[in-house]
């Protein structure tokens, strides 16, 4: 099995599909790593040889990527700085509102989670 920056990459796909399992890494930058490596995308995870595993890890150095941990802690951290200042986008990001200015009388359930319906307040008698 292929582990590479802290993940167990999925035996059975393409070496080129399997790398998106990698946070921070697309589609084109798996290309791009892949050539940069000397790897075939169409070889299997299971079918890769020990050096070539290394290739792919010192390709993904050689070009400062962030991935994995590095770039989580980056975004987290951008996030935590526009609460900290305060700012408009920092307040949705508090309260768990839509961000980028979408409507939030509908459709913002993806954000808000399930509908909460606000009852009458009274009990109900038995």
């Amino acid at each position: 099995m292929a582990r590479i920056s802290g993940i167990d990459l999925p035996k059975e796909k393409r070496i080129e599909v399997a790398l998106n399992y990698i946070y921070g890494i697309g589609p084109a930058l798996s290309k791009k790593i892949l050539a940069l490596a000397n790897v075939s995308p169409d070889i299997r995870v299971k079918n890769l040889k020990d050096d070539e595993v290394g290739r792919i890890q010192n390709a993904i150095a050689s070009e400062n990527l962030k991935v994995e941990g590095d770039l989580r802690r980056e975004v987290s951290m951008n996030i935590k700085r526009l609460i900290d200042i305060g700012s408009y986008r920092g307040s949705r990001h508090r309260k768990g509102l839509p961000v980028r200015g979408q409507r939030t009388k509908t459709n913002a359930r993806t954000r808000k989670g399930p509908k909460k319906t606000a009852g009458s307040g009274r009990k109900k008698e038995e």
